[in-house]
């Protein structure tokens, strides 16, 4: 049975995660960008520079929580994941029929958890005991590592807030102003921009700090949608209790 946790299905779910913050920032449309309007939600303000402001605004935030689903070359990924500003986080993954793994990034220690479809899809091939095995021991548990080792850092580079927003600092020179709207009981500003078939469409709050609220696309090879909650709001308690933990350091077999 491997000791480390699965790395193809994390670094799927990353990559998908940072397309689609990436959505943003595409800069291949026809447009520039139109005019502000001269009164209602950012008086004067064309679309790039609405963009550029809920871009730094949006970066600064200490957490947020990303709820975000798509369909992707790899298959159909689902994930909610809160992050804060110092690299902690915690949240689930799914993948299409695969299963779910949950996620938890508390300072210096990564830890990791699937369900049964998904150990079962990742000892595929084996035989029954094994499979018994593999799901006697790692069923309901949290595997544990360093934050640092090579198995969990790549995994872990979505949990770093800055990272994760960076894309937005790429700018959305491109996008349009469109109309202003409600979301999330909030006014905001969509910003629009299409790319042969797929169009994408930014959510700008007009009330309060001008975050990015939601990124969608639609058509393309691989529509998605992603949206942001709880700016600001602490992460709490995170870590797994020890009685569910089992050490990767422990239990993995020497070299």
């Amino acid at each position: 049975m491997p000791a480390t946790a699965p790395r193809r299905f994390t670094h799927l779910v990353r990559a998908a995660l940072c397309a689609g913050v990436a959505l943003a920032a595409t800069a291949c449309g026809p447009f520039s960008g139109a005019s502000g309007e001269a009164d209602g939600p950012f008086p004067g303000m064309s679309g790039p520079e609405i963009a550029d402001t809920a871009a730094k605004a949006t970066a600064k935030a200490t957490s947020l929580t990303v709820d975000f689903a798509g369909d992707t070359t790899d298959g159909n990924i689902k994930a909610y994941m809160a992050i804060d500003s110092q690299g902690d986080c915690k949240g689930t993954l799914t993948m299409g029929g695969t299963g779910t793994a949950e996620l938890v990034r508390a300072g210096d220690t990564a830890y990791m958890r699937f369900d049964e479809a998904f150990l079962r899809s990742q000892n595929e091939g084996g035989t029954a005991e094994e499979n018994a095995e593999v799901l006697k021991t790692l069923k309901g548990r949290w595997l544990k590592e360093e934050a640092s080792s090579p198995e969990a850092k790549e995994q872990l580079e979505f949990c770093e807030l800055d990272t994760f927003l960076g894309e937005f600092r790429e700018g959305f020179h491109l996008m349009r102003r469109g109309e202003t709207t409600t979301l999330q009981g909030k006014q905001v500003v969509v910003l629009t921009e299409k790319d042969g078939d797929a169009s994408y469409k930014v959510y700008v709050a007009a009330e309060g700090e001008p975050y990015v609220l939601k990124v969608e696309q639609k058509g393309g090879e691989e529509p998605a949608t992603m949206t942001f909650t709880d700016f600001n709001k602490p992460l709490g308690p995170i870590e797994p209790a020890a009685k569910d933990v089992i050490d990767l350091h422990k239990t993995r077999p020497e070299q």
